[in-house]
């Protein structure tokens, strides 16, 4: 089987002063913009030799940085409890409206563009329009710092992940908390959609990375992978990877499907403090408290990937899971052996040696859990079992049809029979009378 190439580093970003602590890509990819503890939002070009832009206007630490889906816009959140939306050209404009009482820790868009979410260490989230920056409603119910709120890709929930060890997940509609998943080992300090918008994973102080589903209200997936704090994830655009940032100084790319560890990626000096995929998935960049940002280029995926949009192009309405189980495309790795061997492939970028770490091993720890987002045999098996069942339904159904028919043209010659038969009754009674 043909092996596909490792992720590598492609881009190579200094300039903060003071710990990364998020990044995002421009949708039109000339762009990578990063937030950091030393006040300034940094917006890097993706061609080399162009200048970075320093935005300067925020009075403490930005927390949160994102792009809106046009890439017109880049939100901003920052301790000194204030949102900025600034227009990422060298001009460096922004809007700036005072958004909660505390440390504003997350800024997120909506799918539309429309509408922003922002979560708080005043233990509220809240959501506003991005014209005008006009406050539409507060969700209350958690009782500590919450550190990240999110949209789902349809824009129906919202998720939101507190000191309080939860993680909320609300109806945008009705405003109301629809389901409250409770973490025993430690506080979250991320939480996602999956693209579907049928799964979230929450990134932990535990060192877990744990997947709920939010239709059955279970863990499905539990990832002890990390030896440190995990501090942030990212969600390949296929649904299939998920990425992880840890304060072990490493980035760990998962195989949801397989329910395994794929790749252990080293290059910053210290923690890890944010990972962001670009919106095709084609590349992922990281921030850490080396005051670095990598920006890395996928390769392990981009064959599989480009099928699966192909896929999705014809059938718009299939969501990433559904999509890959009707039609499974399998990652294009070496088979796994028996023995956890790890090969390392070596990198040397400016300034920084780095190792991509494959692993072949699994990593997935099962907690009793009947059923894994990631068991691509037990999806194959139920996409098989679900098509039966279809198919035998169909096949009762034209069963049923056929002897309705049947059941009617009885009923009508049973009906001619019976009134042939009347009519010939008076016609023998009057025979007989006669004689």
């Amino acid at each position: 089987m043909e092996r596909l190439d490792d992720p590598s580093l492609e881009r190579h970003f200094k300039g903060h002063r003071d710990t990364v602590t998020s990044v995002d890509f421009n949708p039109n990819m000339k762009q990578t913009a990063s937030g950091s503890m030393d006040s300034c939002v940094m917006v890097w070009n993706m061609k080399p030799q162009m200048r970075a832009y320093r935005f300067v206007g925020h009075k403490d630490a930005v927390m949160s940085v994102e792009f809106s889906p046009s890439g017109h816009l880049l939100a901003s959140a920052s301790r000194d409890k204030t949102v900025r939306l600034w227009v990422p050209s060298v001009k460096g404009e922004s809007t700036v409206f005072k958004a909660h009482t505390g440390t504003v820790r997350s800024v997120s868009f909506s799918s539309d563009g429309q509408s922003l979410v922002t979560a708080s260490d005043d233990k509220t989230v809240k959501v506003w329009t991005v014209h005008r920056q006009k406050f539409l409603f507060c969700l209350n119910q958690h009782i500590n710092w919450v550190r990240c709120a999110k949209f789902s890709p349809d824009g129906r929930l919202i998720v939101s992940a507190s000191d309080d060890k939860t993680i909320k997940v609300w109806d945008k509609t009705s405003r109301e908390c629809i389901h409250s998943f409770c973490e025993q080992g430690g506080f979250v300090n991320f939480v996602d959609f999956h693209p579907s918008g049928t799964c979230i994973a929450a990134a932990g102080t535990d060192n877990t990375v744990k997947v709920w589903d939010i239709r059955m209200n279970k863990l499905i997936q539990h990832y002890q992978v990390h030896s440190g704090v995990v501090n942030s994830l990212s969600f390949h655009p296929s649904g299939n990877y998920l990425i992880t940032a840890s304060n072990d100084s490493t980035l760990k790319i998962l195989d949801l499907l397989e329910g395994r560890l794929l790749y252990t990626l080293h290059g910053h000096q210290g923690p890890v403090t944010c990972v962001k995929f670009s919106r095709e998935g084609d590349f992922f960049a990281s921030g850490g408290s080396d005051e670095q940002i990598m920006v890395w280029k996928t390769n392990f995926d981009s064959a599989a990937y480009s099928d699966l949009l192909k896929h999705k192009a014809q059938d718009p309405a299939m969501g990433a899971l559904e999509t890959r189980t009707r039609r499974p495309l399998k990652p294009n790795y070496p088979a796994v052996p028996d023995d956890p061997i790890c090969e390392v492939v070596d990198f040397d970028p400016p300034r920084n040696v780095l190792n991509v770490e494959r692993s072949r091993s699994p990593k997935l720890l099962l907690d009793d859990q009947p059923k894994l987002l990631g068991d691509a045999t037990n999806v194959r098996n139920i996409a098989n079992t679900l098509e039966h069942i279809v198919g035998q339904l169909d096949i009762l159904t034209q069963t049923v049809a056929i002897l309705e028919q049947r059941l009617s043209l009885t009923e009508d010659k049973l009906r001619e029979c019976i009134a042939r038969q009347e009519r010939r009754v008076p016609d023998s009674s009057q025979d007989t009378s006669v004689h």
